[in-house]
């Protein structure tokens, strides 16, 4: 298959780039800094999501069969990246031609509010009780600002009118790939609170030719 990975040199898009080019897809990478990336057989596309126009992405995107982003803020100075950046990326997309779509987003995003969804529900179902008491509302309270980007990122994916999935996992850790996670659709993973960014992507790419994962949510998580 034909891929597109965008923020490529982050912590899920390395590996998503990685793990794509193992499988044999020909893949054409997003990075704002090719430097970071290293040596790759990729093909690779120079753009600052932050700022990028449609017309800028458009031939990273042009006849993928599918665009994977790895897209979030690292630090507060990265802050709107998530949501600017796929908004740019869901107008390259419509211009392109290109279908389908595959964004990263994080476990509590299903409560918080967002522009489209002002009113999210207080928990969610998937969540125990010390996740729902104790750990959530601490996560929530310290990333706030970041995951408020990520709801609104949410809204441009639902609103885009693409064959969209978005995954959300809790905690991220540098853990090797397992293959061994569990996937929930619209809800988080009871005792699910970790899940190494080998395995998300894995995920990320498993749910690309998966019909049954087109306009859902996926929870995530070992």
């Amino acid at each position: 298959m034909k891929l597109t990975v965008v923020a490529a040199s982050g912590g899920i898009g390395r590996q998503l780039l990685e793990q794509a080019l193992a499988a044999g897809h020909e893949v054409t990478a997003v990075v704002r800094d090719p430097g970071k990336l290293g040596e790759t057989s990729a093909r690779v596309v120079r753009a600052d999501l932050a700022r990028a126009g449609a017309g800028e992405l458009r031939a990273a995107v042009a006849g993928a069969d599918a665009v994977l982003s790895g897209l979030g803020a690292v630090g507060k100075a990265g802050l709107g990246v998530a949501e600017a950046g796929t908004r740019a990326l869901v107008g390259a997309m419509r211009e392109a031609g290109a279908r389908r779509l595959l964004v990263v987003s994080a476990a509590p995003i299903g409560t918080v509010a967002s522009p489209q969804r002002p009113n999210p529900p207080r928990h969610d179902p998937g969540e125990g009780p010390v996740m729902r008491h104790l750990l959530t509302p601490v996560v929530k309270r310290v990333l706030r600002a970041h995951y408020a980007d990520l709801a609104r990122m949410e809204d441009a994916v639902l609103a885009s009118g693409l064959d969209w999935t978005v995954v959300r996992p809790p905690r991220l850790t540098d853990g090797p790939l397992t293959s061994d996670y569990r996937v929930a659709y619209g809800r988080n993973l009871r005792g699910g609170s970790k899940v190494s960014r080998a395995d998300v992507a894995h995920c990320m790419l498993r749910s690309v030719g998966d019909p049954d994962t087109v306009g859902r949510v996926l929870g995530v998580a070992d």
